[in-house]
C-alpha cells in the first residue's frame, strides 16, 4: 500500500493545526506523500475557507515545508477550490493562474437567492439542522429538488474544468438520507450518480474515495454501492482522509482499502515524483 493523503485541511483554513503538525504525523504513519488542499477562498468570508489576503502567505509556507522535508516525504501543494456558479468557480483566471501541483473541485453551497453571500447558499455539508431548513425554505419541502441541484452544480463544475480530482462527490447523502423522500436505491437518484460519473469519466478525472467520515458515521463518499461503476468506467480512484486534525491523516484508510479490494479495485492514483501514476495495492 503506498501511503498517501492528497486531501487535507490546516489551520490556514479550518484545520486544528498547522502544516507542520501534519507532516510530521504523516512522517511518523510512515506516508511517502502529503498534500496539503485549503479550502480556497470565497467570494464571502466564512468560518472554515482560508481569506484571500492569506493566501500567498499559504502559497509561500507550503513551498517552504515542501523545500524542508524534502528527502523525507514528498509534499504537495493544493486548494479545495468551490463551485458556486459560473461566475465564481475553478476555472477562472483567479484560480488557474495559481501554480499549485493539482486541484480538487468540490460542491459544499448551492446558490438559492441572488447575491455572493453565504446567507443566500445552501449548505450541504453543514448540520442536518440547516440542511432540512434549507429543503424547506427553498426547494418547498422536497428534498429530491434540493439534490437534483447539487448534481446540477457538480456537473457544471466538471464541465467547467480547472480542477484535477473531485471531492467528495456524493457527499449530499450525509444529510439528504436523514430526509423523507430520499434513498439512494431509487432510480431518480441512481440516475443522477450514473450521469455525473460518467461526465467524470469523460473528462478523464480523478475521484476520491473520502474516508473522512468512516469512523463517525460509516460513511464513504462515493458510497460503496457505485464502486462497481467506477470499476466499469475505469475511473482513477485515491484514498483521502480529509483530515482537519493531525492525528486523523490516515483515519478510515483501511476501511477505504477494504472496500476497493471488495469491488475489484486493485490500484490507486498516485503523485510520484510530481507525475500522477496507477499504483497497485
Amino acid at each position: 500500500m503506498y501511503l498517501s493523503n492528497y486531501h487535507s485541511h490546516s489551520l490556514f483554513c479550518d484545520g486544528r493545526g498547522t502544516p507542520e503538525d501534519f507532516v510530521k504525523f504523516a512522517l511518523s504513519a510512515g506516508f511517502k506523500a502529503y498534500g496539503f488542499s485549503s479550502h480556497a477562498p470565497l467570494p464571502f468570508e466564512t468560518n472554515w475557507n482560508m481569506t484571500a489576503a492569506d493566501l500567498p502567505i499559504y502559497l509561500d509556507h507550503i513551498t517552504y515545508l515542501k523545500e524542508k522535508y524534502k528527502g523525507r516525504i514528498e509534499l504537495y501543494l493544493a486548494l479545495e477550490i468551490d463551485y458556486l456558479d459560473e461566475t465564481y468557480n475553478p476555472s477562472i483566471p483567479y484560480f488557474r493562474d495559481l501554480q499549485l501541483d493539482y486541484r480538487i473541485g468540490s460542491v459544499h453551497y448551492i446558490p438559492v437567492l441572488p447575491g455572493m453571500a453565504e446567507e443566500n447558499m445552501a449548505t450541504i455539508d453543514g448540520s442536518f439542522d440547516e440542511f432540512e431548513k434549507a429543503v424547506k425554505i427553498h426547494f418547498g419541502g422536497d428534498v429530491k429538488q434540493l439534490v437534483k441541484s447539487y448534481y446540477q452544480s457538480s456537473m457544471s463544475m466538471v464541465e467547467a474544468g480547472g480542477i484535477d480530482i473531485v471531492g467528495h462527490m456524493d457527499k449530499v447523502y450525509m444529510n439528504g438520507h436523514r430526509c423523507s423522500g430520499f434513498s439512494m436505491e431509487e432510480k431518480w437518484y441512481t440516475k443522477l450518480v450514473n450521469d455525473y460519473l460518467h461526465l467524470i469519466s469523460e473528462k478523464g478525472l480523478m475521484i476520491e474515495i473520502n474516508t473522512k467520515n468512516v469512523s463517525r458515521k460509516q460513511h464513504t463518499y462515493p458510497h460503496a454501492m457505485f464502486f462497481p461503476l467506477i470499476k466499469e468506467l475505469k475511473i482513477p480512484v485515491m484514498v483521502n482522509s480529509d483530515c482537519h486534525f493531525p492525528n486523523l491523516v490516515n483515519d478510515g484508510r483501511e476501511t477505504g482499502y477494504d472496500l476497493l479490494k471488495e469491488y475489484g479495485i486493485r490500484s490507486t492514483r498516485e503523485l510520484i515524483g510530481g507525475k500522477w501514476r496507477d499504483v497497485p495495492f
